[in-house]
């Protein structure tokens, strides 16, 4: 009888949490064991804005380096409700392109930020939206994750399962952030959301939040619950991507920061969680 082969999870890592320049965000993520990197921007510029020199050198990088992509992380939703719809369809064009010239059918998004009004009277508009992009992310054969972040219409499971539920398209997925969950007063993440989540449950945004304070913090240190996640997961069979987001330093207009020492310090973090639970990270 031989022995059970471990589950393997793939890391990546929002390299720009590491460094603007993509050539120290991928030397940074091989050195802390990452085959994949999550793109959101590169020398200071969102993805969204990348022109078309800029995503071919990027594309460059990583061939030479053999790094993968396991998503894009872009900024599609981070809108408010004001807008053309079709706006951000168009700008969701531009992200499917650069998802497809470096790789990846993964691509997150958002469910538009309220800026005030009620979640209830926002609910149609933001349905309306959500299936449009759903719609092109459709047409072009890519998946959208919706991130739960602060601000935006699917910021708790309730919402979160609304919105996917309500637009029904296979091309709408959800990426689990256990520490936004945390600092939008859902206090035990993991009890309140993950069985209700999990069918729609595609990819694994790693980082930890204080509920007292807010304060983000490396996997484990918080009471976002990752480690009884990641344990539910690993029961349930997922295989896919755990991407390091560790906000642990400042945060600016492209998003959270920490540095490579502090990243570093986050992938350990989540590293022994990851070997506590039996997964392999590779």
């Amino acid at each position: 009888m031989t022995d059970a082969q471990p589950i393997a999870w793939n890391l990546s890592g929002f390299g720009d949490e590491i460094d603007p320049n993509p050539e120290v965000q991928v030397a940074v993520l091989q050195a802390l064991g990452a085959r994949f990197i999550e793109v959101r921007s590169a020398w200071g510029v969102n993805v969204v804005d990348l022109d078309d020199a800029q995503l071919a050198a990027l594309k460059a990088i990583l061939g030479k380096s053999g790094m993968g992509v396991s998503a894009i992380a872009s900024p599609i939703g981070k809108v408010g409700l004001d807008g053309d719809p079709q706006d951000e369809v168009g700008r969701l064009l531009r992200v499917i392109r650069v998802a497809k010239e470096l790789g990846t059918s993964s691509i997150r998004v958002f469910s538009l930020f309220l800026e005030g009004a009620a979640h209830d009277d926002a609910r149609s508009a933001v349905l309306e939206r959500m299936s449009l992009l759903a719609a092109a992310a459709a047409d072009a054969g890519v998946t959208l994750l919706h991130e739960n972040e602060k601000g935006i219409y699917g910021d708790t499971p309730d919402r979160v399962l609304d919105i996917v539920q309500s637009v029904g398209s296979p091309a709408l997925r959800v990426a689990w952030d256990s520490a936004n969950f945390v600092q939008v007063g859902v206090t035990r993440p993991h009890d309140e959301g993950y069985a209700q989540l999990r069918p729609y449950l595609d990819y694994l945004q790693v980082k930890d939040a204080v509920s007292a304070t807010g304060e983000v913090v490396p996997a484990g240190e918080g009471d976002g619950q990752v480690a009884d996640t990641i344990r539910a997961l690993a029961a349930d069979g997922y295989t896919g991507f755990a991407s390091l987001e560790p906000h642990l330093a400042s945060s600016h207009d492209l998003g959270g920061f920490s540095g490579a020492f502090a990243f570093g310090e986050a992938a350990r973090a989540f590293r022994r969680m990851a070997d506590d639970a039996g997964i392999a990270l590779r």
